[in-house]
């Protein structure tokens, strides 16, 4: 995710260890969802032997979510149709979504008005509110180790995504 309009902030990526002490997720996990284009990283797919994925916060956020969904019986087949729905979304949209699921659907709920039924049946008994997957992600985030994706460096000065939030949240 690119911040946009101040140039001299550089965009992240964090490296699969990173990601999956950030998801609580194993390696294996993320490879296989890697590989079956369940999650990817969006910022550097492996490209060969030695190469590193990177990840993106977003990333980091749909493995949590997908680790959450897993863990309550949803099959891979609805998570990877709620994964697509979740990509479709912009950033903001995400920050106050909940999902809802009964085990076997998964439906949005936008609003308290509204749930939208993504997978068309069942009923919704336990959410995932995204906002809170959101901020558990980045603290964990807030503690391991990034990279610069324009030259992989380490920045020592890390002023990315996360920090600039927490600046205009003032915390």
């Amino acid at each position: 995710m690119t911040t946009g309009s101040n140039p001299d902030v550089q965009e992240l990526g964090y490296r699969g260890a990173t990601a999956c002490v950030a998801a609580g997720i194993t390696y294996r996990q993320l490879d296989y969802w890697a590989r079956t284009d369940l999650v990817g990283p969006s910022i550097q797919g492996a490209s060969g032997s030695g190469s590193q994925r990177l990840y993106s916060f977003r990333d980091i956020l749909v493995l949590k979510i997908v680790k959450r969904l897993l863990d309550t019986g949803v099959s891979l087949q609805n998570i990877r149709s709620a994964v697509e729905h979740l990509r479709s979304r912009g950033v903001s949209d995400l920050e106050r979504m909940t999902l809802m699921s009964d085990g076997v659907s998964i439906y949005e709920c936008a609003s308290a008005d509204e749930i939208v039924d993504l997978l068309q049946g069942g009923q919704g008994v336990f959410g995932i509110a995204i906002n809170k997957v959101w901020t558990e992600v980045e603290g964990s985030l807030a503690n391991l180790q990034s990279e610069s994706v324009v030259d992989g460096s380490v920045p020592s000065n890390a002023t990315d995504e996360l920090a600039l939030r927490r600046k205009r949240k003032g915390a």
